[in-house]
């Protein structure tokens, strides 16, 4: 019998990955859009996973904006925590797989350094504390589930992560600067598609995971730095530019509190043979692919 896998949140930066990524393997894909299927309404989303049969439940969708689960925490804990939960649940009783979409956010970002799965979370605003409440009602609802803590998404040219957006302006001769006193790991779309679908293949695996490029944290700064030299290396820009050090607290349109230090260490994931590459490459991959793009 033919796979299907149902997505959720299809239509987002690692979402239109996954959904590519299914495709390929044969399986049937259902991935409603939010207009189908609002994920503010718990029944709708119920109903979506007992009706589509599906084997596999992928859940990408997020309200992921900051300042937009600041400004209104009732969607942001609806969409990051209860839908999940619903989803979850509902796989638990027709015995589908269950794979959430997680995020860094949710460590202590206090101290700098690798992160395991066993670090304490300590979420400091409305986004992680969604986030974090929905991995536990997750793992409340269905401990089979797979929770995916996934950072800095990178490599889809369609919705562009901060890689492609800090060459696209400087291709635009536009002035660069990136925080420096931050850090983290830059993940590619395609490797956490695949690492997902690896995951939810192995019926031993279950828990939480950090899903992300392997590597020495590293700050947007860094980053940037990284993408303008693979820019230069492919000849779309004649030299690096200049990119302003910024620190975190003197960004303005910063309204909520973001956490310093939340790289994570992904070697639970070679326990089930899955290797991921170094986030200097995934950024190199993300220009390449984001400069083939533009032709």
């Amino acid at each position: 019998m033919r796979m299907k896998i149902l997505v959720f949140g299809g239509s987002g930066r690692s979402g239109q990955v996954m959904c590519r990524f299914v495709r390929q393997t044969g399986a049937e894909l259902l991935a409603p859009l939010h207009g189908e299927c609002p994920l503010e309404n718990t029944r709708a989303v119920s109903d979506m996973v007992l009706s589509s049969g599906a084997n596999l439940v992928v859940n990408c969708a997020a309200v992921s904006g900051l300042e937009a689960c600041g400004d209104d925490p009732l969607r942001a804990h609806l969409i990051n925590a209860v839908a999940p939960a619903a989803m979850a649940l509902l796989c638990r009783h027709t015995g589908a797989r269950f794979v959430h979409l997680s995020t860094d956010y949710v460590l202590d970002g206090r101290r700098a350094g690798l992160k395991d799965e066993s670090t304490r979370c300590r979420p400091g605003c409305t986004y992680a504390e969604s986030k974090r409440e929905g991995e536990m009602q997750v793992m409340e609802a269905f401990e089979e589930s797979i929770i995916a803590r996934v950072s800095w998404i990178c490599g889809n040219p369609d919705k562009p992560g901060f890689p492609e957006s800090t060459v696209t302006k400087a291709l635009a001769g536009q002035p660069l600067s990136a925080i420096a006193d931050k850090t983290s790991l830059p993940t590619d779309a395609e490797d956490i598609a695949r690492a997902v679908l690896m995951l939810a293949a192995d019926s031993s695996a279950g828990g939480i995971y950090h899903l992300c490029a392997q590597g020495e944290p590293m700050s947007w700064w860094d980053c940037a730095t990284i993408a303008t030299d693979e820019a230069v290396h492919l000849g779309a820009l004649s030299a690096p530019p200049e990119i302003a050090r910024q620190k975190l607290d003197e960004v303005p349109f910063f309204r909520e509190p973001r956490p310093r230090h939340t790289a994570m260490s992904c070697k639970r994931l070679a326990q089930h043979g899955i290797t991921m590459p170094t986030a200097e490459e995934s950024i190199r991959r993300a220009v390449r692919r984001l400069l083939r793009e533009r032709g």
